[in-house]
């Protein structure tokens, strides 16, 4: 009989993170999703801890319980993030540049790291990071957000190709405009300029209507994670192909949302 993988999912108390922790725990993993403070508001499938990406102490407890209670991690989901409502950049002061970067990427780093020892012991795992359309694309007004999705996808990329030969794949998805509670939690910029008081209403209003609407840019494809006695064939996140490195073959979009290309290389 094969063994229940294992998933680790962080920011899993509500959104992207609740909705993916679900369909892992349909498809047959057992999931643990962690949020700041763990709380297990409700009845979902998976278990849920406390765990701070911001912090080392938290990360390491965290991913040492899960480890210490099933002996494994097969899959890494670094959802865990937040934004700065539409402002222009220099609203926002080096410390709030700072903190964003700590929760969004450094986060990542860490609860990976922590991570990979024992995957690497294993000698296979998934890590899927949970970045952006603003990681490949600019946002004006959006510059934070943006610029950690982009570092998400230059770490990912890279470590992809340090870890391939050790069992270990690690890949990006790259939701656009999605109906969630994120921008929920908008931190407001803490260095306010009239100058950019009408653009801020002006975007504000246009980033919820399209919340809203629940509208989606880019092309969208199927995600298929296999795992337990069930595969989770129905999941799909709409959003620029989770990109396997240039030495795969698969579907990206182009520069221009909406569009795709094919990018073909040799079988890794």
């Amino acid at each position: 009989m094969a063994k229940v993988k294992i998933a680790l999912v962080t920011g899993a108390s509500s959104g992207i993170g609740e909705a993916t922790a679900q369909r892992l725990a349909t498809a047959g993993y057992r999931v643990y999703g962690t949020s700041r403070r763990g709380v297990q508001a409700g009845k979902r499938p998976f278990e849920m801890l406390a765990l701070d990406v911001t912090s080392d102490e938290s990360v390491t407890a965290a991913v040492s319980e899960v480890i210490g209670r099933e002996g494994r991690i097969d899959l890494l989901v670094n959802n865990a993030g937040f934004g700065v409502a539409p402002a222009g950049a220099e609203e926002s002061s080096i410390e709030q540049a700072r903190s964003i970067f700590e929760t969004n990427f450094f986060g990542l780093i860490r609860v990976t790291r922590a991570v990979l020892p024992q995957m690497r012991g294993q000698g296979s795992g998934r890590i899927i990071n949970i970045s952006s359309v603003l990681g490949f694309l600019p946002m004006p007004y959006g510059a934070l957000y943006a610029a950690t999705k982009h570092a998400v996808e230059g770490y990912s990329e890279s470590l992809d190709h340090e870890l391939r030969t050790r069992g270990i794949r690690v890949s990006t998805i790259e939701p656009a405009y999605t109906k969630t509670p994120f921008d929920a939690n908008f931190i407001e910029p803490d260095v306010k300029l009239d100058e950019y008081r009408e653009a801020r209403a002006a975007v504000s209003r246009r980033v919820n209507e399209v919340i809203g609407n629940r509208r989606i840019a880019g092309c969208g494809r199927r995600h298929r994670i296999e795992g337990g006695k069930r595969d989770a064939s129905e999941n799909s996140i709409h959003s620029r192909q989770a990109r396997e490195p240039p030495a795969t073959s698969t579907q990206v979009c182009a520069r221009r949302p909406g569009r795709c290309r094919d990018s073909k290389g040799p079988p890794a």
